[in-house]
């Protein structure tokens, strides 16, 4: 009887030693799996999309169209690879919606930035990390440049808006402003954000085509050489 009864218990050890490490790798893989297609599902809600278009959206990142257009946003490389008019025209309006909102967003912060730097540093002037403001006119400049000069009195006088880039700053707020303050820019109307000052962050040399100073008039989607 005794012996009956230690090789049942030898038993069920060898079986549940056998049927553990089984339970244990089923167990590990489904949370895998929905994690995956959980992902999945979230990362296309936030682009207002399919779980499909989101899965063509990776499959055009990873072929010949992410070669080509690198850092392409999902709604933008769906659109260019658009299979219909429908398709197309759908993702323009969801590309134009999702763009209207960002900036209305950006522009609500950088409202409450320009009010702190008032608040915080009433006498210094802010300088703007952004990138280039929309619907506005640009002026590239740099220090030690007499053309440069020149062509800042001249656009100050019209009294048009105007966003100005120094090249060379070198990521310095303090070199903006020193340069600012040797130029005479009115503070009031760069407090009011009439006129901005900004950092050059590769913008001149991509646009420019290497002349200093160089004024720039957005038009549609892109940038064009004002006289």
């Amino acid at each position: 009887m005794h012996h009956q009864i230690r090789f049942i218990t030898s038993l069920i050890v060898v079986v549940l030693t056998l049927s553990t490490p089984a339970l244990a790798e089923n167990t590990l893989q489904t949370p895998s799996h929905l994690t995956e297609s959980q992902s999945t599902i979230t990362a296309a809600q936030e682009w207002e999309l399919t779980p499909d278009e989101w899965l063509r959206y990776q499959q055009l990142k990873n072929g010949r169209r992410g070669v080509l257009s690198p850092g392409l946003d999902p709604l933008t490389m769906l659109g260019t690879e658009a299979r219909s008019d429908e398709e197309r025209r759908r993702l323009a309006e969801l590309w134009v919606k999702q763009e209207f909102q960002r900036t209305e967003a950006e522009l609500a912060f950088q409202r409450e930035v320009d009010n702190a730097w008032r608040r915080i540093f009433p006498r210094l002037l802010p300088v703007r990390h952004n990138p280039m403001a929309t619907g506005r006119r640009a002026l590239f400049v740099r220090e030690n440049c007499p053309k440069c000069d020149q062509r800042l009195t001249q656009l100050l006088a019209t009294g048009q808006p105007l966003d100005i880039y120094l090249v060379g700053s070198g990521g310095q707020d303090s070199a903006v402003r020193r340069w600012a303050q040797k130029q005479r820019i009115p503070a009031a109307k760069v407090a009011s954000r009439h006129i901005t000052l900004n950092h050059d962050n590769g913008q001149w040399l991509k646009y420019s085509g290497g002349k200093m100073p160089v004024l720039l008039q957005q038009e549609g989607q892109g940038w064009s050489h004002v006289n």
